[in-house]
């Protein structure tokens, strides 16, 4: 396995370049956060990830996690990084300031988790959840729960979980068995969770779990959730640990990939009760918790970004250094980097790859806007584009991050399939990517029916007004390459719009319809989003080279581009034939088709 490097060329590229960092420099909060102090806390956080993170994937994937009674522990060298990442203010970067945060923009703070992701996923897990808690106590808990849990939350000090899952109940949460009962000033918490990521281990002193779960005499379904604090240990009027509440691990899973990560199974109230507080109202549970599973569905499709970058580094160093067969053009012994194959395999990677990221920063681009904009229309505006492109980036990513890192076990070949390169480790962690937060059917019926439909495609209307004038801009440009990219870019918009107006003008006729199309809509809107972010880097890199900047890297990015346009943006024809010729096939399967 190759040593990391973070792509910081190609980080800065999209967040100052393609999405314009400069406008958010320049709102009111972010002011401080100028490109050059933005550019060297990437860079250390760059050397963090690949000095600290890095040598942990492989031991992680090897030891896994310990369970020894109500205690997990971590595998070697886990806890002391931690500390290292809380001693360095690393969680804290986009956070509140009056909470002990860095109040830098929330697109810094995913560029930062990219790198953690791609040398260590289990690793990064931990912080991920206590970040999106945070999240969901700053926009719903009372100003005595913020005081009191967030500022060591920001700081790291405590992390944070999600209990929603129960063995019964995965994505269906409106059959909860867990229950909250009032208790004085708070409620007192039983039932059991399941996949509770980092639920219980030795790296922080305490451990917040946010808890969806009903009141006892709550209606039956979605609306009669409510969402809880539940602290493993109480917590004193002074901030000071008191005793440890009535919850334990009852059992760690043993899973496919991320092993270093535990996935626990958690206990609340087996004798007197877990100690909880409610955030937000009750009834409300699921809307806080979507504040927290929006969140995290960002950054698990960072997941997809950044394990895609790891294993597209691994198979580059390894054709590189891989000696086999002959170069077919000078007859001499090559590397495998030299054969056509191995290069459509590796362009392939880093060209998908490359639109992932810039898809997963743009959402980082307009959550910063939603939450930070001081004209209230932009802000409107920036709340609906967060929205739209949430179920996209989680989706798109980690279904193609499945292919990328298949795709480098291919390139390593028989060695791939060997434990000893690491490849395989990618391969198996990024597979967990498209099912929890949401899987992809999920997010895709969270697109069509919630995104689409709700507003009668409204949303992604204004979002291909914008895919247009790109093709404008490139069509009027002198460069005969520039105007081919914006021939074929207008070619996937007219189809992406074709196909949304059929969703639209045909979801009433069958309740069945949204999910008999929703799946190949995403993966169709990906590939053209994708398109758009390409088809603006091409526009870009011209301009550069005419004016003789870095031309080494634009030259590299023109080239992906072109991989993008002619091997990978045509397979949105596949999907729209998919939306409207298969429809009324999808719509007719029954339990009997099969």
């Amino acid at each position: 396995m190759a040593d990391y490097v973070a792509p910081g060329r190609e980080i800065g590229f999209v967040v100052n370049e393609l999405l314009d960092y400069s406008y958010i420099n320049s709102l009111d909060d972010f002011t401080d956060a100028t490109p050059d102090l933005t550019a060297a806390i990437l860079d250390e956080a760059g050397k963090f990830a690949a000095q600290v993170l890095g040598p942990l994937n492989r031991t992680g994937d090897e030891q896994g996690t310990r369970q020894d009674d109500d205690k997990v522990i971590s595998a070697d060298g886990f806890a002391e990084a931690y500390q290292m990442f809380v001693d360095n203010q690393w969680l804290s970067l986009a956070q509140n300031p009056v909470y002990g945060g860095q109040g830098l923009p929330f697109l810094i703070h995913l560029a930062a988790c990219e790198m953690w992701h791609s040398t260590c996923t289990s690793f990064a897990l931990c912080p991920m959840l206590t970040a999106g808690a945070i999240d969901t106590m700053s926009a719903h808990a009372s100003e005595q729960l913020k005081q009191i849990y967030l500022p060591n939350m920001v700081s790291g000090k405590w992390t944070g979980t999600m209990n929603l899952t129960e063995s019964h109940a995965g994505s269906d949460l409106s059959t909860l068995k867990t229950r909250a009962t009032p208790e004085g000033d708070h409620y007192l918490i039983r039932g059991q969770k399941t996949f509770i990521t980092w639920g219980e281990h030795d790296m922080a002193e305490n451990i917040i779990h946010i808890v969806l779960a009903p009141l006892v005499d709550a209606p039956p379904g979605n609306k009669g959730l409510s969402l809880f604090l539940v602290p493993k240990y109480l917590v004193n009027e002074d901030g000071s640990l008191s005793d440890r509440n009535d919850l334990r691990v009852v059992s760690t899973e043993g899973k496919l990939g991320i092993h270093a990560s535990p996935t626990c199974v958690m206990s609340f109230g087996e004798n007197e009760g877990a100690v909880g507080y409610m955030i937000g109202e009750p009834g409300d549970g699921l809307a806080c918790m979507f504040t927290l599973m929006n969140h995290a569905r960002v950054e698990v499709g960072l997941q997809g970004v950044a394990i895609a970058e790891r294993a597209y580094q691994d198979a580059l160093s390894y054709a590189r250094e891989r000696i086999q067969g002959r170069n077919v053009e000078t007859g001499n012994i090559a590397t495998i980097i030299q054969h056509a194959d191995v290069q459509r395999m590796l362009m392939h990677m880093k060209s998908m790859t490359e639109a992932m990221r810039a898809l997963a920063y743009d959402g980082g681009f307009y959550y910063d806007l939603r939450g930070h904009e001081g004209d209230v229309e932009k802000k409107r505006q920036a709340d609906e584009r967060f929205a739209l492109l949430t179920p996209v980036i989680k989706a798109w990513s980690t279904e193609l991050v499945n292919e990328v890192t298949s795709m480098g076990i291919q390139v390593h070949g028989g060695m791939g399939f060997i434990e000893e390169t690491g490849v395989a480790q990618h391969y198996r962690d990024a597979r967990i990517t498209s099912i929890y937060e949401g899987t992809t059917g999920i997010q895709a019926n969270d697109l069509v029916g919630r995104k689409l439909l709700r507003d009668q495609g409204a949303a992604l209307e204004s979002y291909m007004e914008e895919i247009s004038k790109t093709v404008t801009i490139l069509n009027n440009a002198e460069d005969p390459e520039l105007k081919r990219i914006a021939k074929q870019l207008k070619d996937a918009l007219e189809n992406l719009a074709s196909a949304s107006r059929f969703i639209v003008g045909n979801a009433k006729g069958s309740q069945k319809f949204v999910g008999a199309v929703s799946y190949n809509f995403l993966m169709m809107m990906g590939y053209v989003a994708g398109g758009w972010y390409m088809a603006r880097s091409a526009g870009l890199a011209a301009d550069k080279m005419n004016e003789g900047s870095d031309n080494d890297f634009y030259r590299k990015k023109m080239i992906s581009v072109n991989f993008y346009f002619s091997q990978l943006l045509p397979r949105h024809l596949g999907y729209r034939d998919a939306v409207i010729q298969g429809a009324e096939l999808g719509v007719s399967l029954t339990e009997e088709s099969f």
